[in-house]
């Protein structure tokens, strides 16, 4: 990373933490499906997925939670992180595609010593709002429910890209919904990770509709 990119990254994770905390104060939440968190409430380590598009909204919601994030290596990912670490979060650094199986172990390891995580399955570079079957092997592994969580509606800024990144308006209400816990045998084999995988993208889908209607 260049010079000039590290002084960057420096002085976002020095100013964005507080000023996404004061700004995002302002918002209202609306809850739908809230029971559905009692696993994570309880102290069970659970597995978080939502789109990489709607993920902003969430990291102000659940700040402070302990919760571990997997970001991407690319230079964009150390924005994130360094957002994250000022809101309470930690990270681990890895996608399907760079830095897979290392990534795959350091959150093994995190959900076995009590940790959750928040993973969006589309990302980092998409398709978009495609559940990649790679992000359920956590949950494989440790037997871990998968919760999927869905942000929508209010007033936003949509960042075109190609994860239509939501940045909700400051004073806006924000509609959250939570989907059942799901789990992931131990014994799957491919064919069923994928069929898994296909499930949660539509249950997603499904939470998408529930905030937001079918508007975006």
């Amino acid at each position: 990373m260049r010079l000039r990119d590290r002084i960057g990254v420096a002085l976002a994770g020095f100013l964005a933490p507080p000023l996404f905390r004061a700004v995002y104060s302002s918002l209202r939440f609306e809850w739908e499906g809230e029971a559905n968190l009692a696993p994570w409430r309880s102290g069970q380590p659970v597995v978080f997925v939502t789109w990489h598009g709607r993920i902003l909204p969430l990291l102000y919601l659940f700040r402070d939670a302990r919760i571990v994030m997997l970001v991407s290596r690319h230079r964009d990912g150390e924005y994130l992180t360094r957002l994250g670490r000022g809101l309470g979060y930690d990270a681990v650094r890895g996608s399907s595609t760079h830095g897979g199986h290392t990534a795959l172990r350091d959150l093994v390891r995190r959900v076995r010593s009590g940790s959750s995580l928040a993973i969006t399955p589309d990302g980092p570079q998409g398709p978009r709002e495609r559940f990649k079957p790679g992000a359920l092997q956590v949950a494989r592994v440790t037997g871990a429910p998968v919760i999927p969580v869905m942000a929508g509606g209010g007033r936003a800024w949509w960042i075109e890209g190609w994860d239509s990144f939501m940045v909700p308006r400051p004073f806006t209400t924000i509609r959250v919904a939570v989907g059942e816990p799901g789990h992931v045998p131990r014994n799957v084999s491919l064919p069923e990770l994928a069929d898994h995988a296909r499930l949660l993208e539509e249950r997603l889908g499904a939470l998408k509709l529930r905030v937001n209607g079918s508007g975006e």
